[in-house]
């Protein structure tokens, strides 16, 4: 496994090794010490599987309280995945970043805790699976407007297409109005 940082704090995109023969391939989805030696000691509580509609936008989510690191994989199709820092004491509080993950890269995305997460579901029936460093707590839930300008998210949406959005997410907080982390 071999890790790149991105441009937010703590974030990485981490790419699996792949073992192809005649068979098909094989990769370990996940490893502790693999995972430490990209300087990642985190201890996952969940795993979340999601399956979506072509062009459905889930989040931007965050917990305010019992923040959740995430390690996000594409099972099948492709994704716009999102995070926002929302860290007022990283470097790079404020800042957001996309980038495209699908099934057949075999990579996953580090989320931080602390950050806002979300995408957008590029293909039909994708479905993305995610492992959790903190259980869900729906008191602490908090969801960021997913297209607020103030973040400066490129959504690669085709002029025409109406995204599908929750009611939940349609209703999320601007940027500056939003509980930070300290």
């Amino acid at each position: 496994m071999r890790a790149t940082g991105l441009n937010i704090d703590g974030a990485l995109t981490l790419q699996h090794d792949v073992w192809r023969d005649e068979r098909g391939l094989f990769l370990e989805t996940w490893n502790e010490r693999d995972l430490a030696r990209c300087g990642l000691d985190v201890r996952f509580v969940q795993d979340n599987l999601s399956l979506s509609r072509q062009w459905t936008v889930r989040g931007l989510h965050y917990q305010i309280e019992q923040p959740q690191g995430k390690l996000v994989r594409v099972l099948t199709g492709k994704i716009y995945d999102v995070i926002v820092d929302l860290r007022r004491s990283s470097p790079t509080f404020g800042r957001s970043l996309g980038i495209l993950l699908s099934a057949d890269e075999y990579r996953a995305l580090w989320v931080p805790p602390g950050c806002a997460h979300g995408f957008l579901a590029l293909e039909h029936d994708t479905r993305v699976s995610y492992k959790v460093s903190d259980y869900w707590a729906a008191q602490f839930e908090r969801t960021l407007l997913w297209n607020d300008s103030a973040l400066g998210i490129e959504w690669p949406i085709p002029k025409g297409i109406t995204p599908i959005i929750s009611a939940k997410d349609a209703a999320g907080l601007p940027f500056r109005s939003a509980p930070y982390y300290e």
